[in-house]
């Protein structure tokens, strides 16, 4: 990670040497663009907050140890696509939810979905890229959540036992 920040500062650093004045004002339009962000930001962090304090792992758990594997990967992913939850976040808990017996099918569709379908963000990516667009991502992005799950079955096994 320190690497992408080490890359972008010096990147921004000859961006500065070359043209000063754009630099500058690619920075000031970026925080201002930030400073508009940041309420919609926090609402959903505290949104996502609340849902993980009334929704612990082993409740969800119990919701994705379901005997129908395909029943399973539905509900993962509407789980996953309505939560908002950093990779730092979901991949523990992913580990957590592997050791309580949820199938790497499941956990697929349930992390996948978490990253990128973004119900609770709707709001906020509406406002930048239109409803039509988010409404496209966010539907290419279900299905594709739901293939990368049946693939992670087929190559574990999960999907003809």
């Amino acid at each position: 990670m320190y690497y992408t920040y080490a890359i972008t500062g010096l990147i921004l650093l000859i961006s500065f040497f070359i043209n000063k004045q754009k630099t500058i004002k690619a920075i000031k339009i970026s925080f201002i663009k930030i400073k508009k962000i940041v309420p919609t930001f926090i609402s959903m962090l505290i949104f996502v907050s609340i849902i993980l304090f009334l929704f612990p792992d082993e409740v969800i758990s119990n919701f994705l140890n379901n005997s129908s594997k395909f029943l399973s990967v539905l509900l993962a992913s509407l789980i996953g696509s309505i939560t908002l939850m950093p990779g730092f976040a979901a991949f523990p808990l992913s580990g957590i939810l592997l050791t309580k017996g949820v199938p790497y099918m499941v956990l697929s569709a349930f992390t996948t979905t978490l990253m990128m379908v973004g119900i609770i963000t709707f709001p906020l990516e509406k406002e930048y890229f239109g409803v039509k667009v988010t409404l496209i991502r966010n539907t290419i992005s279900f299905f594709i959540a739901l293939i990368v799950a049946v693939i992670t079955g087929i190559f574990f096994g999960e999907v003809f036992q």
